[in-house]
């Protein structure tokens, strides 16, 4: 499971890597983290979330989207995430979990949305690969 932050435009992007789609998944959201800031302390709680979508990017957007939301809301970055893809009857499910470090332990840079630009959830021989543009 890997990550990689690319520049792009004013934005930033992030190329992303997993033997599972959820691993996948996971690593795109540590991209995300990686995107708003350099250290990462070990201080935080674990939470969980669930987040449902009609097809794989549609997911990984709602999913990295769900995460800027908690970050705002909860007031923590989510790092170290971990994440489980399924799809049943044409429904896709990530259930995920993050651990928050309070935004008041970090300095963080903001990453104002996710975008669908060039977004791409493909599978390869060895895995998953992601790609998901950021708007900083």
């Amino acid at each position: 499971m890997s990550f990689e932050l690319r520049p792009h435009t004013a934005d930033v992007a992030v190329a992303s890597r997993g033997g599972t789609l959820g691993e996948a998944f996971a690593a795109a959201a540590d991209g995300l983290a990686a995107a708003m800031c350099d250290e990462i302390p070990e201080t935080g709680e674990r939470f969980s979330l669930t987040v449902r979508a009609e097809g794989r990017e549609a997911l990984l957007f709602d999913y990295l989207d769900r995460l800027i939301y908690e970050r705002d809301v909860r007031g923590v970055l989510p790092v170290d995430n971990e994440a489980t893809v399924r799809e049943a009857d044409g429904e896709w499910t990530v259930e995920a979990s993050a651990r928050g470090v309070p935004l008041g332990a970090i300095a963080a840079r903001d990453v104002k949305a996710v975008t669908y630009s060039e977004m791409r959830v493909e599978r390869v021989d060895d895995g998953w690969e992601t790609y998901v543009v950021l708007d900083v």
